[in-house]
């Protein structure tokens, strides 16, 4: 059984974990641990709910039992690494090395065995994640549109050389827009790439993270659109035909 005992460093808040297990009371301690470390947590009690809930919002790391229902740990694994680069912690009760071995091979990340601690499972996390987070900042690389500057690997946003303290909220949907210029966003599909499906939120707090990004981006407000009768866009050009 797993000893529900809490970790001393919180993590940074935002990141999303999906924990995948049919057993409702490792659901539930597993869940209650990492949200008290300021993760967001949705869980799956099998693996074809855990597919679609992959599907719909990607989460930034996923824990996963080896034995459940619908779909395998295993298969699921390999479906899911073929197709998205998210880290993958594998869970399994067996003590063998046989199914750690072939789950590293299908892309886990790592693997730990049953019974374990909520420290040792969010130490692993916080490795995988930092691990992540290092392999694809040579990726990510910086966005510029007019005087507004992205460092996307440092998450740090300069508005003519300035820095511009963005809430993390704010950040994410600064970095979809940038990311997609001139793509009109729905309100529900920017609840569904900034927030998640799993967390409730209105039309009305989009409007709200909306109106404060645009009030810290100076002379640059005017890219961020509304499109009425849609949602939101932001313009590749600016106010005065500045790219």
């Amino acid at each position: 059984m797993i000893n529900p005992e809490k970790t001393e460093t919180a993590a940074p808040s935002g990141i999303r974990i999906l924990v995948v297990d049919d057993e409702e009371d490792i659901l539930n301690i597993i869940r209650f641990n990492l949200e008290e470390e300021g993760f967001i947590v949705s869980t799956s009690d099998n693996g074809l709910d855990a597919w679609n809930k992959v599907e719909r919002s990607l989460p930034d790391a996923i824990v996963l039992d080896l034995m459940i229902p619908g779909m395998n740990g295993m298969d699921l694994c390999k479906k899911i690494k073929s197709k998205y680069s998210v880290p993958i912690v594998m869970v399994t009760a067996r003590a063998g090395e046989t199914d750690a071995v072939l789950g590293l091979e299908l892309g886990a990340d790592d693997y730990i065995r049953k019974p374990f601690s909520p420290r040792e499972l969010i130490a692993r996390l916080r490795v995988v994640l930092r691990r992540h987070s290092t392999a694809t900042e040579s990726l990510e690389g910086s966005l510029s549109l007019g005087h507004l500057h992205m460092n996307r690997a440092a998450h740090r946003v300069t508005l003519e050389g300035k820095p511009v303290d963005l809430t993390l909220i704010e950040y994410k949907l600064l970095k979809l827009f940038m990311e997609n210029p001139d793509i009109a966003f729905t309100r529900d599909r920017l609840l569904d790439r900034v927030w998640g499906r799993d967390v409730y939120v209105s039309d009305r707090t989009v409007d709200v993270n909306i109106k404060r990004l645009r009030e810290k981006l100076g002379e640059e407000r005017e890219r961020l659109e509304t499109v009425r009768g849609i949602g939101y866009r932001f313009r590749a050009d600016g106010p005065a035909g500045q790219a």
